[in-house]
């Protein structure tokens, strides 16, 4: 599998080129901000119309994420569906899919921004879940470490020698990591976002996901 290894608070993890975070010690595979049902959310509400496949197209990459890890447990960061009817609305053969992937497995949705409530999906509903040294939560907390969040949907733009580059990344410095969006129809916030630029240390880095993840300085 494609990733990058690097240490928070003492825990070995793998940023992966998906945008999956993996420990390996725990067995335990994270994403976060799936935003399923994101196109039907955005008909539903009369916006632009996007072509329905975002959610089976993030379901087959979690997926494969899933075979090549084998993770006995999948933390859900926050923001897994667009919002709590969309999660309502998932078609038949998605809320199977979903089924078959956590068959096995400890499966934990944490409560996102998007998705407050508990859904009608298997697995644990937590507002967090503390496994020391780490702490999985949807938005980090200004002054915690050991803390590995989402909600940002992190980006970084680079120049090469030979053109600019914008990939999601992994936003990682002693305290925390905050991972970059999964879905496949999720926009992203630049890390030189005031936002971002005040919770991360001036020492942090990046990992640009894609086929050959990318260790940077944290652009600001």
């Amino acid at each position: 599998m494609t990733g990058l290894p690097f240490t928070l608070a003492g825990a070995q993890l793998i940023a992966m080129g998906s945008g999956a975070l993996w420990w390996e010690d725990r067995s335990i595979l994270c994403v976060s901000d799936l935003h399923l049902g994101k196109s039907e959310r955005m008909a539903r509400k009369g916006g632009a119309p996007l072509p329905p496949y975002e959610t089976q197209d993030t379901l087959l990459r979690l997926e494969h994420d899933l075979q090549h890890t084998n993770a006995g447990t999948v933390i859900c960061l926050g923001d897994s569906f667009d919002d709590m009817a969309a999660a309502g609305a998932l078609p038949e053969e998605d809320r199977l899919w979903i089924s078959r992937l956590q068959a096995g497995r400890r499966w934990v949705w944490i409560e996102g921004n998007h998705d407050p409530g508990p859904i009608g999906l298997g697995g644990s509903h937590l507002a967090e879940l503390p496994l020391p040294p780490l702490t999985f939560r949807h938005i980090a907390q200004p002054g915690k470490s050991g803390e590995i969040s989402g909600h940002y949907h992190p980006k970084v733009k680079v120049q090469t020698r030979l053109r600019t580059v914008s990939r999601p990344a992994f936003l990682f410095d002693t305290d925390r990591v905050i991972l970059p969006a999964y879905g496949t129809y999720t926009g992203g916030l630049r890390s030189s976002d005031e936002a971002l630029a005040q919770l991360m240390r001036p020492e942090s880095r990046a990992i640009m996901t894609g086929q050959t993840p990318r260790l940077v300085a944290m652009p600001r």
